[in-house]
């Protein structure tokens, strides 16, 4: 009898830790700010700094597109309505979330420079205020040339 409750409670032992560890896994995957899976549809959000979240009504359409031209269109929009810093964020963002779009971000980052110091009539310095160590410093290389 000794060894009959003594072999139960080792299966137990051995065995709770699993359940309660599988189970723990599968409820934190299935929480809003977890990554999305196959299967799931989610928005992501990007705050543009001023309390607004999200695209604006006036957005491009981007369908149909490359998704790195996509991200370009994306880029400038938030450039043009907000400032370079926000859109250097949602670059960096963008980059996390898609590692399959690195290989555009130095060529990204440095039209956002350009277009930065269109923005600001050419003042570089203004522009450069805004760089950010994002894909190796190919923003401050677009403010400069």
């Amino acid at each position: 009898m000794k060894q009959l409750v003594r072999r139960i409670g080792q299966t137990v032992a051995l065995t709770l830790p699993v359940i309660l560890v599988t189970t723990g896994t599968l409820a934190v995957t299935r929480v809003p700010w977890a990554p999305p899976t196959g299967l799931d549809q989610q928005v992501v959000a990007a705050s543009s700094g001023d309390g607004t979240i999200g695209r604006t009504a006036t957005a491009t359409n981007t369908q149909g597109m490359a998704p790195q031209d996509a991200l370009r269109v994306d880029l400038m929009d938030e450039l043009r309505t907000h400032n370079p810093g926000t859109a250097l964020d949602l670059l960096e963002r963008t980059m996390r979330e898609k590692p399959a779009l690195t290989p555009y971000c130095s060529t990204l980052a440095a039209d956002l420079g350009k277009a930065a110091v269109r923005k600001y009539q050419g003042d570089a310095q203004r522009a450069r205020s805004f760089a950010r160590p994002v894909c190796d410093g190919s923003f401050a290389a677009g403010v400069v040339g």
